[in-house]
């Protein structure tokens, strides 16, 4: 049996208008200047960037301003999650058409690693995939490397011996941690992403098996 391990942010979920709303706000609320969208896929871009508290801490230093991280980190999840989960994340949007996962899961094992924490992994997937069987669900706050280091792939490889595993992931670092695992990747690059023709090389350098426009394109890429 196949195994998909699948990335969230960018493939499952939309975090246009999550998490990467609330990058640009904390570092609004810091510097009183708005970044762009394409900033940030610039920054993640150049790797190292699966925690957007470190992003948005990163380009408060490249304008010149130092703050707390705690801080920091204390006004993104003010912001993310609002004051009953009326935060920005309940702006994201599911990226998966009805019906292909669970055309997917009749014959393959479905799995998760994201940068996500626990909790808001939990939110989206209650929210927007609740029949669907992901097993397991590793996320960031379980394992003590982060991406591009392979250790969360590794960990979901534990319980899945001798399946041929696929890592579908949509930034460098996630090409990266499935190189260093040694599984397959398979890069998601919307049509309209910024820089789109940047990430594809990037994904073919790191070794990708193919590149797709979307999670809806997998039933017939693999």
């Amino acid at each position: 049996m196949k195994l998909l391990i699948f990335d969230m942010d960018g493939v499952l979920v939309d975090p246009t208008y999550s998490y990467r709303v609330t990058t640009i706000e904390t570092i609004a609320h810091f510097s009183g200047r708005r970044i762009t969208q394409e900033k940030i896929v610039i920054m993640k871009n150049r790797g190292g960037y699966n925690d957007d508290c470190v992003l948005a801490f990163d380009v408060l230093r490249e304008l010149g301003i130092e703050v707390d991280y705690e801080q920091l980190c204390l006004q993104f999840h003010k912001l993310f999650w609002g004051t009953a989960e009326d935060g920005f994340i309940s702006q994201e949007s599911w990226l998966v058409a009805d019906g292909v996962l669970e055309r997917l899961e009749t014959i393959n094992r479905l799995a998760i690693y994201t940068g996500r924490p626990t909790r808001a992994a939990r939110f989206a997937l209650s929210r927007f995939a609740a029949d669907v069987r992901f097993d397991p669900v590793i996320t960031s706050d379980l394992i003590e490397n982060q991406k591009p280091a392979p250790d969360g792939l590794l960990r979901v490889l534990e319980g899945a011996p001798g399946c041929e595993a696929t890592y579908i992931g949509d930034n460098i670092d996630d090409a990266r941690c499935a190189r260093a695992a040694g599984v397959s990747f398979v890069g998601v690059a919307a049509r309209n992403l910024y820089q789109r023709d940047e990430i594809v090389q990037l994904f073919q350098a790191e070794g990708a098996q193919v590149v797709v426009e979307s999670v809806n394109e997998l039933e017939s890429a693999l």
